[in-house]
C-alpha cells in the first residue's frame, strides 16, 4: 500500500471518528467502529481520546507507513439515528471489504440526510416534558403549563446555541426561564412543585452522564471523568437557574 493511500485512509477515519464522538457515542464504540473500517482497508488503528480532541494513528505493516493526526471533536448534538447508521457502515465495510471510495460515498449519503427540523424537536420535547409532569402525578393544567414553559425555554436554548453563547450560560438561562414560566402554577394552584421540577427535565445531560460511566467502566478513565465533570457542571447550571426562579416566586419551596 502506498503512503498516499494510507494518508487518505487516515483522513477519512479521522473525520468518521470525529463525527461519532461529536454525536454522543461512547469511546469504546468509536474505537471498535473505526478499527473495523481500518481492518477492512488493511490498516491498523490506534486512538487516544480526550474530551475535545483525539489522537489517531493509522499504520500499514507491509511497507511500514504510518500517519498520526490530532483531530478536534465537533459538537453535533446527540443523534441516535446518525450514530446507528455510521455503526452499520462500519459493519458493511468489514463484511463486504468495501473500497475506500465506496465507504466514503455511503458516508456522504448518511451526512446528507440532515437533522430533524428544530421546530419538530421543540414540539416533541415540549410534549415529552408535559408527559413527565403527568407521570409524576401532576394534573392536566400543570402538564399544559409545563409544555408551554418547555417550549419557551427550549426556543431560548436553540437561539443561544445558534449565536454560539457559552453553553453554561445557555443552560442556566434556559432553566431559569422554563421554571419561571412553570411557576404560573403557583397562582393557578395546580401541583406547582411538580410543574417546577419537571419544567427543566429536558435540560438534563443524560447522554454525557451515561457515556461517562461507560467510558470509566471500559477503561477510558480520563475521557469518562471529563464527560462526567462536564455533565455535573451542566446539572449545577440547571440547579442555579431553577433556584433563581424559586427565590423570585416562592422562597418556601427551597
Amino acid at each position: 500500500m502506498k503512503s498516499e493511500e494510507v494518508k487518505e485512509i487516515a483522513a477519512f477515519i479521522a473525520e468518521y471518528a470525529a463525527c461519532l464522538l461529536g454525536s454522543g457515542v461512547h469511546t469504546s464504540r468509536v474505537i471498535r467502529n473505526s478499527g473495523r473500517i481500518g481492518e477492512s482497508l488493511g490498516v491498523e488503528i490506534r486512538m487516544t481520546t480526550l474530551h475535545k480532541t483525539f489522537v489517531l494513528t493509522v499504520s500499514e505493516e507491509t511497507n511500514g507507513h504510518s500517519f498520526t493526526r490530532v483531530v478536534d471533536i465537533p459538537a453535533f448534538g446527540v443523534n441516535f439515528d446518525f450514530n446507528a447508521s455510521l455503526s452499520s457502515l462500519s459493519w458493511e465495510a468489514f463484511d463486504g471489504r468495501l473500497p475506500l471510495e465506496t465507504i466514503r460515498f455511503r458516508y456522504g449519503q448518511i451526512l446528507s440526510r440532515g437533522l430533524l427540523s428544530p421546530w419538530v424537536v421543540l414540539g416533541m420535547v415540549s410534549l415529552a416534558n408535559a408527559a413527565f409532569c403527568k407521570l409524576f402525578a401532576g394534573d392536566w393544567v400543570a402538564a399544559g403549563v409545563v409544555g408551554l414553559a418547555t417550549a419557551i425555554g427550549f426556543f431560548i436554548r436553540l437561539e443561544m446555541q445558534r449565536r454560539h453563547i457559552n453553553h453554561f450560560i445557555t443552560f442556566t438561562l434556559s432553566a431559569f426561564v422554563s421554571s419561571l414560566c412553570a411557576s404560573l402554577c403557583l397562582w393557578l394552584g395546580h401541583t406547582p412543585e411538580i410543574a417546577l421540577a419537571t419544567s427543566v427535565l429536558y435540560l438534563i445531560p443524560g447522554v454525557p452522564l451515561v457515556n461517562g460511566v461507560i467510558d470509566i467502566v471500559e477503561g477510558h478513565t480520563l475521557t469518562g471523568f471529563s464527560r462526567l465533570i462536564q455533565a455535573v457542571l451542566l446539572v449545577i447550571c440547571i440547579a442555579c437557574g431553577l433556584s433563581c426562579s424559586l427565590l423570585l416566586v416562592k422562597n418556601s419551596l427551597l
